[in-house]
């Protein structure tokens, strides 16, 4: 069974990235980025479209040239979902993608150069209610600062983040959100905690190259935890060396487990033990691929014996607990009925899809009854 997170989440002013709200009171965002070659317009299509289907609410693209620029036009008119345009250096290519119908633009004005031309792309950005993310990242501080701190530290990258934010606040610019990525945890999460306090823009987290799929699950889970649980954060991209539809699922799981967020299954299974009545690893390992479609919140436990498993099944949605002769299968916290081993996956994966159904049924039931008293 859901219930509420007890963690106050930090006050930010809130920014629209195409038709979703970040910051202010609106849910954590999650977002991933391609690793397509962009101008391969089809491929790339194809990955965000990926990336959206596992529950993204936002999609980043590369696009280092104008060639890619002109993908981005294609792939823009494929797609529904939210854009940020990852651009370095060149302001033309952000104008090109202002026009283009981009919802976001990564870029930071103190590198796109002249004067003139930061004025053109925050003009085109305010014209077109386009908002920018700053984005600092401990591998490429500018020179200057690396003058003044011999190596990257939390200092350097709030300070870098900061010269940027003062441009725009200079522009009167106030619709931009900012990261300070790091790969190293605590540089990273102190960093945030320290721009925290400086501004009331959203934040975007991350722990920057965190790595492959487990150690770059666990290094961002524990990174992004750390600041979450603070309070701090308005969206988030896991980044890892592995498919972007894994960041998205990762970043969801970490969001679930401080209850900031749901989307799709909370699975609560046992290790097994030599009590299970059933195989709990393998029974677990079918579930989750078969019901990775399943995007209604809801709680489901899989527990091998009777030792915990009746208090973990009557706190869930959907509950099976290992038993002899037969296993039994909980709803909504009660005894339903029981199950042999025999193709009892197939059955359970059956209950549980019957239970999503019913719980959208209630929760639109819900939402149209405070409309009609509205």
């Amino acid at each position: 069974m859901q219930s509420k997170t007890p963690i106050k989440r930090r006050v930010s002013r809130q920014i629209m990235v195409g038709n979703v709200p970040v910051g202010g009171d609106a849910p954590i965002a999650v977002q991933s980025m391609t690793n397509t070659e962009t101008r391969d317009v089809a491929a790339t299509v194809e990955q965000v479209s990926a990336i959206a289907d596992a529950g993204a609410d936002i999609v980043r693209i590369s696009v280092p040239c104008l060639d890619s620029a002109e993908a981005f036009k294609k792939i823009r008119e494929q797609v529904s979902v939210p854009l940020v345009a990852d651009i370095h250096f060149d302001h033309n290519i952000a104008l090109k993608v202002a026009e283009y119908g981009v919802d976001c633009l990564r870029i930071n004005p103190g590198n796109i150069g002249r004067e003139e031309k930061v004025r053109e792309v925050i003009a085109a950005c305010r014209d077109r209610g386009i908002p920018i993310r700053i984005g600092v990242n401990a591998g490429s501080l500018g020179k200057e600062l690396m003058r003044k701190y011999p190596e990257p530290t939390a200092e350097a990258l709030v300070e870098s983040a900061m010269r940027n934010v003062d441009i725009l606040d200079r522009y009167g610019y106030a619709d931009f959100k900012v990261s300070v990525k790091a790969s190293e945890v605590f540089m990273a999460v102190d960093a945030y905690r320290m721009l925290a306090k400086k501004i009331d823009q959203p934040l975007h987290l991350g722990i920057t190259e965190a790595g492959g799929l487990r150690g770059g699950t666990v290094k961002s889970a524990v990174g992004l935890g750390m600041l979450l649980m603070d309070g701090i954060g308005d969206t988030l991209r896991v980044s890892l060396a592995a498919d972007p539809v894994e960041e998205v699922k990762v970043g969801f799981e970490i969001l679930k487990s401080l209850k900031l967020r749901a989307n799709g299954i909370n699975f609560i299974a046992c290790p097994s033990c030599s009590r299970q009545n059933f195989d709990v690893i393998g029974t677990m390992n079918q579930l989750e691929q078969r019901l990775d479609d399943i995007r209604t919140p809801m709680d489901v436990a899989v527990i091998g014996c009777i030792v915990n498993g009746p208090g973990e099944a009557r706190e869930a949605d959907v509950g099976l607990t290992g038993a002899d002769p037969s296993n039994l299968i909980y709803l909504a916290g009660e005894p339903d009925h029981k199950v042999s081993n025999k193709d009892f996956v197939d059955h359970l994966e059956s209950v549980i899809r019957q239970r999503a159904a019913t719980l959208e049924q209630e929760r639109a039931a819900a939402d149209a009854d405070v409309i009609a008293r509205n």
